[in-house]
């Protein structure tokens, strides 16, 4: 898919998960249902989730509370390890190839990420960053970071995308956001960014790369 008017675009707007980290949710749910709850996906899923999941992606819910809440759908005694190493199972790498990328991209363009998260992920995929790579953050790969339980709101909802835009006195049509979820496209495209909707097998750098070398 080409790059929709990339002469206006100034801003790239990056999703986390599945655009520049490789996850698998199918590696948590099956983790969680080693732990005895089953029906994982139908709580938890790239397309919906329950109150519950949102409370924890917004900062709403501590972490004691979250794993309190996690402990208690498996109705059996996993302690709180077993439950966070089942919850960050499915946060597999970073390509190297992609990270270089973003920082070709930023000599070009202003970069930003927004990622529907929380405390335990975001602890986990800088640790694997730090791991592969030695950077200590992804932060320092990106002007600006978004995460939603820092901000205390999450895609698909249209006050985090305003809040992006306000804030940094955007342009919505000079935006150009990427993500491999649909109902956060759809909520970008009535805002008036312009958007691309990754779909596997395409990736940031089939995209991306011809314009990182023009």
């Amino acid at each position: 898919m080409p790059v929709p008017n990339p002469s206006q675009i100034q801003t790239l707007l990056f999703d986390l998960g599945g655009v520049i980290l490789n996850i698998d949710y199918g590696a948590t749910e099956a983790a969680f249902r080693n732990l005895g709850i089953p029906e994982f996906e139908t709580q938890f899923s790239q397309l919906r989730q329950n109150a519950f999941f949102d409370d924890w992606e917004t900062g709403a819910l501590s972490r004691v509370d979250w794993l309190s809440g996690m402990r208690a759908a498996s109705g059996h005694a996993i302690t709180d390890a077993q439950i966070i190493e089942a919850w960050n199972a499915m946060l597999l790498n970073f390509p190297i190839h992609r990270l270089q990328l973003l920082q070709q991209l930023r000599n070009r363009y202003n970069l930003m990420l927004l990622s529907n998260t929380n405390e335990v992920h975001e602890e986990a995929f800088n640790a694997l960053l730090k791991a592969q790579t030695g950077l200590p953050t992804l932060a320092v790969l990106f002007d600006k970071v978004y995460y939603s339980h820092r901000v205390g709101m999450r895609k698909p909802n249209a006050e985090i995308f305003r809040k992006i835009i306000d804030e940094n006195n955007l342009k919505p049509e000079e935006i150009l956001f990427i993500d491999d979820s649909p109902q956060h496209i759809e909520t970008a495209n009535q805002l008036g960014l312009q958007t691309i909707h990754l779909v596997a097998p395409q990736t940031i750098e089939t995209i991306f790369r011809p314009m990182s070398t023009s």
